[in-house]
This record gives structure tokens, sequence and C-alpha cells, in this order.
């Protein structure tokens, strides 16, 4: 069994998608097992050259890829839960479809959530057409851990709460820099939640029910990584760990209606 299930959400983005698969191959820690679970209704990912070939580099690697379709489209936190439900690992590691990853991303990760025995530990997206916008103002809630991660619950409209600016464009690039953090000298800090790059342990991810709650959410809601984020933090901590070696394509969102938004309407 590998370490860790690496599950990807799709939905219309083959080419992003292609280049997000790409970014594995060159992993230092291939200890894995890759997930792609799509729900474009008209096109067969199967059927697209650009996205065999990556799957192909990725068995040869031992990876065993696995491509998937589900169908119909009942939410992004059905879809999570879908991809849940597929995992065997210790650990899962939920990446967007259109992020690429640093060849020292998986490994670090690892090693931060073996060391602190948290729940969660991800790192955050740089959008680099921004580095050349720096946001002192938006920097200001970055506090690092002070000794082991450990449980916290943080509540809208509290200053804690604020950290989520943290990861606002490119402000991860901009704070590794300040402080000199690179792989061999990384840095756990607090977060309010992170998008895109999330790894979990997933005996604690499942002790808090997972993305089960997808069924008490319209299916057109959005934020349910912030809320299963926020009750895994609750019970077993969680943190964010630079340097970042994630970066978003910067594509439009496929959920266009964020009306119902997951911590608002559903209980910590």
């Amino acid at each position: 069994m590998p370490s860790t299930d690496i599950l990807i959400p799709t939905y219309n983005r083959p080419d992003a998608l292609a280049a997000t698969l790409t970014s594995l191959c060159a992993q230092t820690c291939q200890d894995f097992r890759v997930t792609v679970s799509d729900q474009t209704d008209d096109l067969d990912l199967s059927t697209l050259g650009t996205i065999q070939t990556v799957l192909r580099v990725l068995e040869a690697h031992g990876n065993a890829p696995r491509l998937l379709k589900h169908l119909p489209r009942l939410g992004i936190a059905e879809h999570r839960q879908f991809l849940l439900e597929q995992a065997s690992a210790p650990y899962v590691l939920f990446i967007d479809d259109d992020v690429l990853l640093e060849p020292w991303v998986l490994e670090l990760l690892l090693e931060t959530i073996q060391r602190e025995g948290c729940g969660f530990v991800g790192n955050p997206l740089t959008g680099l057409s921004y580095s050349d916008d720096v946001r002192p103002h938006e920097q200001q809630p970055f506090t690092p851990w002070q000794g082991p991660v450990q449980p916290e619950t943080i509540a809208k409209g509290t200053p804690e709460w604020e950290r989520w600016r943290l990861h606002n464009a490119a402000n991860p690039l901009h704070l590794q820099e300040k402080y000199g953090f690179t792989p061999e000298r990384p840095c756990t800090y607090h977060v309010a939640w992170i998008g895109g790059c999330v790894l979990f342990d997933r005996a604690k991810l499942e002790s808090v029910g997972g993305f089960a709650f997808w069924s008490d959410l319209p299916p057109e809601s959005c934020g349910e990584d912030v809320l299963v984020q926020q009750r895994v933090m609750k019970q077993y901590g969680g943190c964010g760990v630079l340097p970042s070696g994630a970066y978003h394509q910067e594509l439009p969102t496929t959920i266009g209606d964020r009306t119902f938004s997951a911590p608002n309407l559903l209980p910590v």
C-alpha cells in the first residue's frame, strides 16, 4: 500500500489536468497512488493522448493511476467524498485540477504531518502573475507555530479568521522570501484554511465525517474544504507549511455560483 492517495476532482479542464498530473511525475517521493475523478459531461478523458501519456508515465513509476468517471454532478463536496471513499492509504492529498507542484512538495508535506501528528498540513497556492504585487498588510496575520501543532477553533469575525488573507495572490512567495524558508528550513504556521493542496491524515479526516455533509448542502454550494478543515482543526490541529511549491494555473473557477457556502450553512 502506498503512503499517500493523491485525489484529484476534475471538471472540464483536460489541459490543466494534464499539467497537474505531469508535475506529479517528478515528485521526489513516489510512494503514492493517483486517483482522478472526472465529471465532464461531454468528454471522455481516456480518449485524450495528453492525459493517457502522463498516466502511462505515472504507471511506469509504480503509481497505479486510476481515471474514474463520476456522474451525475451533485456538488464538489459530494465529489470529494466519492474520492475519499476510493482511498485506503494512511494519508490523502487533495489537489485541485489546476495546480502545479514543485518536485519536493509531497515529501515536505509528509515529513511535516508525520512530525506534527496533526490532522492536515497544506501548501498554499501561489499565483505567480502577482509576483510583483507585494501586500504587507495581508501578511500581518502570519504566525509561525511555536512548538507542536495543536487543535484550534477558529470563529468568523475574529482576528484569527483573517489568516485567510495570507494565501491571496503571491503572499506565500513573498513570505518565504522575506523569512528565508526553504525545503530544508521549513516553517509551520497557523491558518484559517488552505485551498488547493492539502494533505490529510485519512483516519482523522474520516473520524470527523469527511465530506459526508454533502447531502445537507445544495449541489451548487462551495466552501466544503473550509468546513472540513475547520472540523479537523478543532479535533486534531492543522497547519500550513512554507515554502510552498504549489502554483495556481489561475484559470476561471468552475464553481461560478458561490451563494451557498458550507461554513455559513453547517456548524463546525
